[in-house]
């Protein structure tokens, strides 16, 4: 399999093929080659797309490494299975093996044939443990190596195990008949499952040895350190001449310079008088270093020059790249193909110079040249793409980021835009609105609005899709970016990592003059808003009902809204902090808010008090005893009241919240469907026809019959239905509620950890399993769930049990298991 592109290699792939990419100064497909001539495999046909050419001049007909080669282009990508399909002629009648044609590997292919004859496999997948299994396919195997579940790459919710597909097969020739010809299809998504759900044989060998994807430019490094360690049976090319040195033929090196190994210096080489080249520094042939150059973990290409007094750390140079005199760069720096550097030029950490490109004389680089301007190896985190303000989310990043998300969009599709108040959301979303006009889309700009009004205008026929761009409330120096689908939701995992490729491979639509995107502003929003809140509540009965409401805006612009919607309902509503501030948001505290709310309540006599966060979409109550409810007691009073109302067969809530919520809605006939922790997970499941309501437990409420995402004002509007239709009051709705004891640890977790974590408390599970997201084990009335924390090295623990000893007790228990599995 060698058609990748290898993307998040670039610059070093960008005119390159991955299997051409050289480890130690031979193509990572030569050593795959090698190794299946170690295991008596001759026979090859080589899948290939991307720079065909390339790959087909190199290795030609096989005849000069040993082999025998075919081809098989790949027009458009087929997936792994549907390559392998597409090469279905030149594989005859006869079992065989796939392999990728751009890893380092030392694996025991004969071991893996063998376990596969030997259990008269249809399909044998080669397993390996790797210390971060979410870029890879995980497989869960049983003890008699059968499979029991697939997991393409997954979230660290999922992470079972930390034993992953190799993308090493031993297949049969009825493996085609699971195989669609002409259409992309992928192994582990379609054809293993499809296998599984017929009951065929299909195994998973755990095969010993070394084995790397090198996916990124750090695992690139990587492998070279693995490959001079020899911690991996590679052939490297060479004469050893002591300490771990390789030299190749015809290099010449002066007497005063030093050499520390491991190293390989490739054929033809010129290292001058004065140059040091420091441990695991990789040098390709024909490379001259002039005199004083210092490298430091370095590897450099075929034909790059280094001229004198050059000073190179933890840096890679592609071929025919050269560096005038004085150069320095520092960690990280990749350099591509046939770059010049100029004279006492300075590249920053982690800068990345694309193929061709000329930096002059004394400039000093800190963003990489030319498209590249982001290191993070995740754009997205909780809370969509986040950072500080005008240091990590900058114009430039914010408009480039606009730029992805309008190309994944058709030209002339509308998006809306909004923003908090303060001025550092209104620069960057100005910025936004440039990349998504550029892509050839249009904005309808809501300019200053709550979150909430924003995904209500989304789903409207008028947008495709929205951005929302505003402070942090738990750290006001930082910017937060949410996505929005047609729906008006946040964008799925999937969709997040479809835009982070195509801002990182800066594979952007720029359109033509007369195609760029236009600006409109939209009219009477506010007044559509509350008459659609009005449609699913009973008006008359709230106003029969005539509240009276204490209501803390949080100095967001949710009061905007909220004035017309209370307004129609004909509420008393005394309103707190409802004015923002241009330079920024302002300081809110929730709990001392809502303690404020609970003092107006009393002296009042109101009905109900609410505190809506600055964007609008989460609500804390208070009732009408000014007491102020939790999130968990406002969730179950919540359900209590909407259950014998529910538009919809059943109600949507995470996995980590109380069972109390199945019993309550049991109770009234409701059914419950647990989900992911992710807010977007939880968002996709309010889009299906059954559910009714959904909740996060932390003050976010869904209405799907009004939007399937969080909206305070939605939310406290029809709890006053509820609460005028049932007749009650909040206060005694709360002390009818059954008690709830769950508690909340966490748990230091290294990454490389975190896979073997699950694996061994999915192995050693001690009850009923439950792999929705993160181990959850059922034992008795008590459950504990144990979840990855996604960006930080902690593991989370829930616990509930019938008293809050034994809780905790529980927790503790699984604090210590982790504990002793990370030590």
């Amino acid at each position: 399999m060698a058609g990748g592109e290898g993307t998040r290699l670039r610059p070093l792939t960008s005119n390159c093929p991955k299997p051409l990419l050289p480890i130690a100064n031979r193509p990572m497909m030569e050593h795959v080659i090698d190794l299946l001539k170690r295991h008596g495999v001759t026979d090859i046909v080589v899948t290939v797309a991307f720079l065909a050419n390339q790959i087909k001049d190199y290795f030609g007909d096989g005849q000069e490494f040993g082999v025998t080669i075919r081809y098989v282009d790949e027009p458009t990508p087929l997936g792994t299975a549907g390559s392998v399909r597409n090469a279905a002629d030149l594989l005859s009648d006869e079992r065989f093996l796939v392999i990728s044609g751009d890893v380092i590997t030392d694996i025991d292919l004969t071991k893996i044939v063998d376990f596969h004859i030997g259990r008269e496999a249809v399909a044998t997948i080669g397993l390996t443990p790797v210390e971060n299994p979410l870029e890879f396919g995980i497989v869960i195997t049983r003890e008699d190596g059968t499979i029991e579940r697939f997991l393409e790459k997954p979230t660290w919710g999922q992470v079972f195990s930390d034993t992953i597909n190799t993308g090493i097969y031993v297949l049969e020739p009825e493996i085609f008949e699971f195989i669609d010809a002409g259409r992309p299809v992928d192994f582990s998504g379609e054809v293993f499952p499809r296998l599984l759900q017929d009951g065929r044989p299909l195994y998973g060998a755990v095969a010993g040895g070394y084995w790397e994807d090198v996916g990124t430019l750090e695992a690139y490094l990587g492998a070279h350190k693995d490959v001079l360690d020899q911690m991996v049976a590679l052939d490297i090319p060479g004469f050893e001449v002591g300490n771990a040195v390789w030299i190749g033929e015809s290099t010449e090196t002066s007497p005063e310079a030093v050499i520390e190994g491991p190293a390989v210096i490739g054929p033809e080489c010129t290292i001058e008088a004065g140059c040091r080249l420091g441990p695991y520094t990789v040098l390709g042939s024909h490379v001259r270093l002039l005199a004083n150059t210092t490298l430091e973990r370095c590897v450099l290409h075929d034909n790059v020059y280094v001229a004198a007094g050059g000073r190179l750390r933890g840096t890679v140079i592609g071929r025919a790249t050269s560096l005038r005199a004085n150069v320095v760069c520092e960690e990280g720096v990749v350099l591509g193909d046939e770059v010049q550097v100029g004279e006492g030029a300075r590249l920053g950490d982690n800068v990345k110079v694309y193929p061709a490109k000329i930096i002059d004389d004394g400039a000093i680089v800190n963003a990489s040249i030319v498209w590249e301007s982001r290191g993070a190896s995740s754009l997205f985190g909780r809370e969509g793409v986040s950072g500080l303000a005008n240091v990590d989310i900058t114009p430039e990043l914010a408009a480039k980021v606009a730029l992805a998300y309008g190309s994944s969009l058709r030209k002339g599709a509308t998006v809306v835009t909004s923003r908090d108040t303060s001025r550092a959301a209104r620069m960057l979303k100005r910025a936004m609105m440039a990349g998504l006009n550029a892509a050839g889309v249009n904005v309808l700009d809501l300019e200053i609005a709550s979150t909430a009004v924003t995904r209500f205008l989304v789903a409207s026929p008028r947008a495709v899709g929205g951005l929302s761009v505003r402070l942090r409330q738990d750290d006001p120096q930082t910017i937060a970016v949410r996505f929005l689908d047609t729906s008006g939701i946040d964008i799925t995992e999937d969709a997040q990592r479809k835009l982070e490729r195509t801002f990182q491979r800066e594979d952007y639509r720029r359109v033509l003059p007369e195609e760029i995107g236009d600006i409109t502003y939209p009219i009477r929003t506010l007044e559509e808003y509350a008459t659609e809140i009005e449609r699913i509540v009973e008006p008359e009965a709230i106003r029969d009902r005539r509240f009276k409401l204490v209501i803390d805006y949080g100095h967001g612009p949710a009061s905007h809204a909220m004035s017309n919607v209370m307004a129609k309902l004909g509420s008393d509503v005394l309103g707190v902090n409802p004015y923002s501030s241009t330079m920024g948001r302002l300081a809110f505290d929730v709990s001392a808010s809502a303690g404020r709310v609970g003092d107006l309540v009393r002296a009042s006599g109101a009905h109900v008090g609410a505190v809506l966060d600055p964007d609008g979409e989460r609500l804390t109550l208070v009732d009408d005893e000014g007491v102020v409810l939790t999130d968990t007691e406002a969730l179950l009073a919540y359900i209590e009241l909407i259950c014998d109302h529910l538009l919809g067969d059943r109600i949507a809530v995470p996995v980590h919240l109380t069972e109390q919520v199945d019993k309550l809605a049991s109770a009234h006939g409701v059914n419950v469907q647990r989900t992911k922790i992710s807010v977007a997970a939880l968002m996709t499941a309010s889009t299906d026809a059954g559910v009714g309501f959904a909740s996060d437990g932390a003050g976010g409420y869904i209405l799907p019959g009004f939007l399937p995402a969080f909206d305070a004002a939605a939310a406290l509007v029809k709890l006053l239905d509820l609460l005028a239709r049932s007749g009650r009051q909040l206060a005694e709705v709360r002390r009818s509620l059954p008690p709830v004891h769950l508690t909340h640890d966490t748990v230091q977790t290294p990454w490389e950890q975190k896979g073997l974590v699950m694996r061994s408390l999915v192995e050693n599970a001690d009850g009923e399993l439950v792999l929705v997201d993160g181990v959850k084990v059922r034992r008795d009335s008590t459950w504990v769930l144990a979840l990855p924390d996604p960006e930080e090295q902690t593991t989370h623990l829930w616990a509930e049990a019938p008293t809050a000893a034994q809780a905790k007790a529980a927790a503790k228990e699984y604090a210590r298991r982790i504990r002793r599995l990370v030590r």
